[in-house]
């Protein structure tokens, strides 16, 4: 089973930039594919973004186009998401999210089909 822990998250202004990790233990991250969600108080979680296993595939909610970028390290077991131009509506606590896949070029879009998650990583953005 493999354990995920997000970090870089905190407070920033309005048009700044985050870049937030997930790291893994237990188990090699290279057999995953993994996705990004978000959840704001009151709100649904939501889809961010998607990488293959070999992160040659990226894949993004429509709204956050251009500003986030998803990458992987397998070699340091780690995803990134790269937050660009944040804005007050980006605020939410973001989770990286982890299924193991035989297919590389594999991505899940809904949380129901992930099936490791870590803790999360609160993000806030100040106006």
């Amino acid at each position: 089973q493999v354990q995920l822990v997000e970090s870089g998250g905190g407070l920033v202004q309005a048009g700044g930039s985050l870049r937030l990790s997930c790291t893994a233990s237990g188990r090699t991250l290279s057999g995953y594919t993994m996705g990004w969600f978000r959840q704001a108080p009151g709100k649904e979680r939501e889809f961010v973004a998607a990488i293959t296993r070999s992160g040659s595939g990226t894949y993004y909610a429509d709204s956050l186009k251009g500003r986030f970028t998803a990458s992987r390290d397998n070699a340091e077991n780690t995803v990134y998401l790269q937050m660009n131009s944040l804005k007050p509506e980006d605020a939410a606590v973001y989770f990286c999210a982890a299924r193991e896949t035989y297919y590389s070029d594999t991505y899940y879009v809904r949380d129901n089909e992930y099936i490791n998650w870590g803790q999360g990583t609160q993000v806030t953005v100040s106006s």
